[in-house]
């Protein structure tokens, strides 16, 4: 069974969580404040997190800060519905996804087990010892085996939905791709009405990389298209 933590004081949504999850196959643990989250994220073997924004103690954004700075755990925040700033801060501190609430805990079931298929199939290459592919495209270069990325030579830290729209993005170079392309490749799910997550993660690769390349803009927006990578 893969081990799901869930990082939230709202005791009847974690038990709502679980009663949808476990069915699924999933061993749910819980943690009610934010220290424990991060002592139980650090400790245990977990497929993934998920983390809620307002949690006593510290916060979520801090949870996710610590858990980061050790561990590539995929991570599902929960925010207020409609606090953009929670998700544009949770998705650039590293979180691969977000899902607003009140949600539907079949939502919740659908999204973790996108963020898994994701991550599984990177895992399944990595254990084929597949030869790596090197995309580079004028300064940066990704090499998709072992999932680095390089800009001048310097390392640049992704989280996992970051790695794959950027190796999308570069190895369609100078031709338009659309959101719901990304969609499908950095988070494993359709793009729903309304949702912003493509453009949160665009907006953080343009702040790691650099918004400008010899003076043009790096990542272009096609307005009612989607984005292109500048050749």
């Amino acid at each position: 069974m893969e081990r799901v933590l869930v990082i939230d004081d709202d005791v009847e949504l974690c038990e709502l969580v679980a009663e949808y999850l476990e069915p699924e196959g999933f061993d749910v643990d819980v943690a009610d404040d934010g220290l424990e989250g991060v002592g139980r994220a650090l400790a245990g073997d977990y497929a993934i997190i998920v983390l809620d924004v307002m949690l006593p103690g510290i916060n979520g954004f801090e949870v996710l800060r610590r858990v980061r700075a050790k561990s590539r755990t995929p991570v599902l925040m929960l925010t207020a519905r409609g606090a953009d700033v929670d998700r544009i801060v949770g998705l650039e501190l590293g979180a691969d996804d977000y899902l607003p609430k009140p949600f539907n805990p079949r939502e919740l079931v659908a999204r973790i087990q996108a963020i898994l298929r994701r991550t599984r199939g990177a895992s399944s290459i990595d254990a084929q010892g597949s030869p790596s592919e090197t995309i580079t495209v004028g300064d940066v270069r990704l090499d998709t085996g072992a999932r680095t990325a390089h800009r001048h030579d310097e390392a640049i830290d992704l989280t996992a939905a970051e790695f794959e729209m950027l190796a999308v993005l570069l190895a369609k170079a100078g031709r338009v791709v659309a959101r719901e392309e990304l969609a499908e490749a950095a988070l494993g799910r359709p793009l729903a009405p309304l949702d912003r997550s493509v453009d949160m993660h665009i907006s953080s690769l343009r702040k790691k990389l650099g918004y400008e390349v010899d003076g043009i803009e790096r990542i272009k927006t096609v307005r009612g298209a989607g984005y292109v990578y500048t050749k």
